[in-house]
Order: C-alpha cells, then sequence, then structure tokens
C-alpha cells in the first residue's frame, strides 16, 4: 500500500478544502448529513439488504449473503483503520459538519459498505444495478463535503469495499 500520509498529501487537502465548501450551501450540508447519518456503520446498506431480501423471497439468499458481504467488508474497513491510524483532517482547518464515530480516517467506512454494497446487490435486479451506483457515489463525495475525510481515504475505503465483496463473495452474491 505504500506510506499514508499523515495530513493528507497537497492534493488531498486541496480537493477536500473545495467540496468542504460546498458545505457552506444550507440544501448540500443538509444532504450530505443525512448520507453520512445514514451511512454509519453501513446501516443504509445492511437496511437495503434486509429489505431486498424481505421483498424478493426468490432470491433471498442472494441478498442475505450480500448482506453479510456489506458487514464483512465494513469490519475489514474498521480493522485497517486500527492499523494505518490515520487522523481525520484537522479541525483548526476543516469545521466538520458532522461528529463521527471515531478519530481515524484511513480507509472510509462509508465509501468501504457504499461500494461493497454496489458489487454486492449490483447482480441482483434493477434498483442494484440502477440506483445503488448514484447513491453510492452521493455517499461516498459526502464524506469530503462533511469535512471528515481525505479523498485518499474515500478512494482507499471504495476499493477496499469492491474488493473484499469480489474476493470473499468470489463475484458477489450467486443469483
Amino acid at each position: 500500500m505504500g506510506r499514508i500520509e499523515r495530513a493528507g498529501t497537497g492534493a488531498d487537502r486541496r480537493l477536500l478544502a473545495a467540496l468542504r465548501d460546498c458545505g457552506g450551501q444550507p440544501q448540500v450540508a443538509a444532504v450530505a448529513r443525512a448520507l453520512s447519518a445514514g451511512g454509519e456503520h453501513g446501516a443504509l446498506w445492511l437496511a437495503a439488504g434486509l429489505a431486498g431480501a424481505a421483498a424478493d423471497r426468490g432470491r433471498r439468499a442472494a441478498w442475505l449473503r450480500g448482506t453479510g458481504l456489506v458487514a464483512t467488508a465494513h469490519l475489514a474497513s474498521i480493522g485497517v483503520k486500527r492499523v494505518v491510524r490515520r487522523p481525520r483532517p484537522a479541525r483548526a482547518v476543516f469545521d466538520p459538519l458532522v461528529r463521527t464515530a471515531g478519530r481515524h480516517s484511513f480507509p472510509s467506512s462509508h465509501a468501504t459498505s457504499a461500494a461493497a454494497a454496489v458489487v454486492a446487490f449490483g447482480a441482483l435486479g434493477p434498483v442494484g444495478r440502477h440506483l445503488l451506483p448514484p447513491l453510492a457515489a452521493a455517499m461516498c463525495v459526502s464524506r469530503l463535503v462533511v469535512g471528515v475525510h481525505y479523498p485518499t481515504d474515500v478512494v482507499a475505503g471504495a476499493a477496499l469495499g469492491a474488493l473484499t465483496v469480489r474476493l470473499a463473495g468470489k463475484r458477489g452474491p450467486r443469483v
């Protein structure tokens, strides 16, 4: 993985500053806060998997397997955070719009579970294929808008989520 900069690279900080500035717009801030709250501990994605299992009886096992893979990816991100221990962006520079569950930012667990859900549920129908990718992308961007992650945290989290589901699920849930 190489060395993770403790305080983000110059490009990391500049992109974070630009997107965090978007959070000054009340409507943008409200959406970013809502996405942040919904993505806490992978809740939105776990709920989506359970709802899919309840609504799609024919593929219930695949939805439940995908939900388990999303949870696995989320737990993997927590493990990586404990090893890397990269601090979140400095409060002196970026006033965050939300509180966080922890002090460490690399990788973004929100991005991990969002990307894991896209991969895990993408093969299970039109909702997974068409609705989840833009929602997951918005979730990832929201972490920058609320000022609690560097862009590299989000990219690494998304890669970790997708990779975890692919490796653990051998191409995602079987349909």
